[in-house]
Parts: C-alpha cells; sequence; structure tokens
C-alpha cells in the first residue's frame, strides 16, 4: 500500500482521430450486473464474466482519511494496512500463507473517503475468497505486535520520502495548504507526528466506530453463478452490524481568490519541487468528457503543453502534469514539476506563463481531435478485466453514478467542441492568480524570488508534520 499519492506522467504518441477509435470507444458498454442491498445496509453488485476463470472483488468501506480524528491523522491507513495481518482464526502468517497456496491475492489501501479490500481468485475457491473478505472486513485480528511494526515502517517511508523521493510530498503539502483544516486537507498516510501519537486502543476504537454493514459496497465480477455467489455473501455479511458513529458530512472548500506560496526548506536541496492548485469540481461533475479533454491537452500527456514547454523546448524540466483529484463533494485542480535549483523561478515563470496561454485560447481544432483520440483511444484500456469491472462497479455505486457515467462516456468525448473546452477553462480551471503554489527547495537560494508570487508561508522539512499555519 502506498502511503502517498503519486503524480503519474503517461507517456504516449498521439495518433489521429480515426473512425474505429471513436466506435471502439463509444460501444463501450457496462455487462449487466444485479446489485442487492442487505437489511443491514450492505451493498453487493454481481457481475457475472466468463472470459477468465478468475473472480475479482472490490470492497468499499466509506470513510477513510475524512474519519480520521484530528489529531490522530493517519489512523484509517494503518487500519487498512492491519486488515492484511490476520482476520478469523488466521493470524497473519496463516493468513498470508492461505491466500498464497491458491494463488489469490488480497490488498487493502485508503484514500481521503474511503478504506478499500480488493483482490482475485480462481473461480473454484469462490468459497474461501468470500470467508477471507468477511473475516477481513467483520473480524481482523488488529495485533498489537502487527500494529506497532506497522506504525513503525509507515513512519520510516515518509523519512525516506523526504530524503529521497520528494515528488511525492508536494500533492500532501499542497493538499494541506490548499483546503487547511478542511477534511480534504488531510494527509492519508499522517505524519511522522501523528503517526507517533497512535495507540494500538486508537485503531480499534477507529475500526468499532467506521466498520459496518452500512459503510461497506461489495463489487465481485468474474467467473461465477450470480444466484450462487448472492447466496454465499448475503449469509457472510447480512448479520453485520452496522458502524458504530455516523459518517460526518463534508463542509463546502473555500476557493483560492489569491495567489499564496508555501516554502518547504530542504537545505540539502540541489532541485526544487514545485505544485500548484486550486479547489476543483466533485466525481459527478456534468463537464467531465469537457475537462478530461482539456486536462489532457495542457498536462495529461506526454506530449501536453505543460510537458512540451518545461521538458522538451526548454529542458527545464523531466517531467510536467495536470490532473483533477475528483471526490464527493468536490475536489482539486494539481499542476506537478521539478527543477534545478538555480532554474526554479525561471520552470515556474513557464508553467504560470502556459496555464495563462491556455486561458488566452491556444487550443485550437488539431489539437482537439488529438486529445479525443488519445482519450477515446485510452479508454477501453481501462474496462477490460474481471478486476477493473470490479473496480468500476464500486466506483459508481460510492459516488451515486448510473451506468451512464461508464456508456456514454465515448460520445460526449466525441461531441466536445472549441465552446466546450474554452467554458470549461473558464470556469474550472484556474488562471497563475488563483492557485496555491508548494516548493520543497533550498529555501536561502530561492526564499526572496518566490516572494513575488505572493504571501509566503515557510515551514521546514524535517517538521514532523504536514499541517500548514499561514
Amino acid at each position: 500500500m502506498n502511503l502517498l499519492r503519486r503524480f503519474v506522467v503517461i507517456a504516449a504518441t498521439v495518433c489521429s482521430l480515426t473512425a474505429p477509435v471513436a466506435f471502439a470507444a463509444s460501444t463501450v458498454k457496462t455487462p449487466n450486473f444485479e446489485k442487492v442491498k442487505l437489511a443491514n445496509g450492505a451493498t453487493l453488485l454481481l457481475m457475472e464474466r466468463h472470459d477468465v476463470p478468475l473472480i475479482a472483488f472490490t470492497a468499499v468501506v466509506r470513510g477513510g482519511a475524512l474519519t480520521d480524528p484530528p489529531d490522530r491523522l493517519g489512523t484509517a491507513s494503518l487500519l487498512a494496512g492491519l486488515l492484511e495481518k490476520g482476520a478469523g482464526n488466521r493470524d497473519a502468517n496463516t493468513f498470508a500463507e492461505t491466500v498464497a497456496s491458491v494463488g489469490g491475492q488480497i490488498q487493502t489501501g485508503t484514500s481521503t473517503e474511503s478504506i478499500s479490500v480488493g483482490g482475485s481468485f480462481l473461480a473454484r475457491d469462490q468459497k474461501l475468497m468470500v470467508e477471507l473478505l468477511a473475516d477481513v472486513l467483520q473480524r481482523p485480528r488488529l495485533a498489537e505486535e502487527q500494529f506497532e511494526t506497522l506504525r513503525g515502517r509507515s513512519i520510516e517511508f515518509i523519512r525516506a520520502a523526504k530524503d529521497s523521493d520528494r515528488s511525492t510530498l508536494t500533492p500532501i503539502y499542497g493538499a494541506a495548504s490548499l483546503f487547511g483544516a478542511h477534511p480534504y486537507g488531510r494527509s492519508v498516510g499522517g505524519s511522522e507526528a501523528s503517526l507517533a501519537a497512535i495507540k494500538h486502543a486508537d485503531v480499534r476504537q477507529y475500526y468499532a466506530d467506521n466498520f459496518g454493514a452500512d459503510r461497506v459496497i461489495i463489487a465481485v465480477a468474474g467467473d461465477f453463478k450470480t444466484a450462487q455467489l448472492k447466496s454465499l455473501l448475503s449469509r457472510a455479511f447480512s448479520n453485520w452490524h452496522k458502524a458504530g458513529q455516523p459518517l460526518p458530512s463534508v463542509p463546502k472548500q473555500t476557493e483560492v481568490t489569491a495567489r499564496r506560496v508555501l516554502l518547504v526548506d530542504a537545505p540539502d536541496a540541489v532541485q526544487s519541487y514545485f505544485w500548484c492548485g486550486d479547489v476543483s469540481v466533485a466525481k459527478n461533475d456534468p463537464r467531465r468528457a469537457s475537462l478530461d479533454i482539456v486536462n489532457t491537452l495542457f498536462g495529461g500527456r506526454f506530449t501536453s503543453m505543460l510537458n512540451t514547454e518545461l521538458r522538451i523546448r526548454s529542458g527545464l524540466s523531466y517531467g510536467a502534469n495536470s490532473r483533477f483529484d475528483r471526490m464527493a463533494e468536490g475536489g482539486s485542480w494539481e499542476l506537478g514539476s521539478f527543477t534545478r535549483t538555480e532554474k526554479t523561478i525561471e520552470a515556474i515563470d513557464l508553467a504560470f506563463a502556459t496555464l495563462d496561454k491556455l486561458h488566452a485560447g491556444s487550443i485550437d481544432d488539431g489539437q482537439l481531435e488529438s486529445a479525443k483520440s488519445y482519450v477515446l483511444g485510452q479508454y477501453p484500456l481501462g474496462l477490460e478485466t474481471a478486476s477493473q469491472w470490479a473496480y468500476q462497479l464500486a466506483t459508481l455505486e460510492f459516488y451515486g453514478l448510473d451506468r451512464s457515467y461508464i456508456d456514454d462516456y465515448g460520445n460526449k468525448l466525441a461531441a466536445v467542441t472549441l465552446a466546450d473546452a474554452k467554458h470549461v477553462i473558464d470556469e474550472v480551471i484556474p488562471t497563475s492568480q488563483q492557485v496555491v503554489l508548494v516548493v520543497i527547495g533550498k529555501a536561502d537560494a530561492i526564499r526572496d524570488d518566490l516572494r513575488k508570487y505572493g504571501p509566503l508561508t515557510e515551514v521546514k522539512l524535517s517538521d514532523p508534520e504536514f499541517r500548514v499555519q499561514p
């Protein structure tokens, strides 16, 4: 489980928009599936597919970092890690050996809004799969020895990132600076200080408060008979109690009205890692297709405007990208890159100039069609395997979306016009004056120059917290 969110730079060549690509994307349809709501609130989603003798599942428990105690950030992440470390009658070693002995897989993860358990088993082992999943969700061991080991390892991962993988930290500092005390600003994996403060009893209490049938979605896709697997899952989960506490409400985020700067001092740095972001739209925003097209053109592929300027033409960076992080009640738009310390201001200036160029109307018909071709070509690749479909079903249910979110996407992409793109640029993408800028680098070398971008707050990379006090 990766405790630190990573930016992903997708390297791909641009193909022309052709009828076969558009046809393939527009004909992606969600296969039939059955939805079952148990009396205790648990939701089951069953998609029967017989292409390979495999069954995959994604179980999602609503909550995640949103339900972390404010002074114990990372509790949900530690709990998720412990779910794999023994459940039911099996201790950690026996559990792992049982899964491996049949060629199965079970992984857990945490996000801002949920804890997830995913995996796959051969079709012949579906009874064991259900037994293990039921144990993981309803009867985790949560052993104290495993807790101590996992907490120590999680702290070391953060320290290692501060030493050698600082690009993974800019989104964490960015979210903290952008959202402040809002739950979306929480570090999913916690911090050195918050993790050290978590006790074994805190994890057990978190489980009691936040795990229950009313919080869970279980999506299964693969080689099974629906009636048989529905019976197995219903028996396994029908007696599960509800979570001990209600889900907290998520308040509206405060939009950025003027640019401000967070400088994270890394005295030994020879490179500066920079990030900028703004509050953005939710997962269910109806402009999804236009937003994806625009972000692809600006920073979502290797030949994007941003990467072309910062890497290909200027050589200031090995990579630059942008992305949306859409959640249930909003989210963020983010830009990230890095450069040599002495080139920090030049690179940031160029990134901001490129963003302003986007707002000035730099997209033309040829670029629009190129982006359509790229996104239409990539889209079906995420809707092929049983694991992908289980994940997609869980996602639809989690965010209250219907199958048209998948089935109509290709046609909506193909229908995006230049006017549509211009509207979302104006309405959703920030200008260079409406962002929070975060820079991890050698403060003595760049501090004074960074002040030109706006009011500056400075923290030390060695500080054991990611929280930012303006």
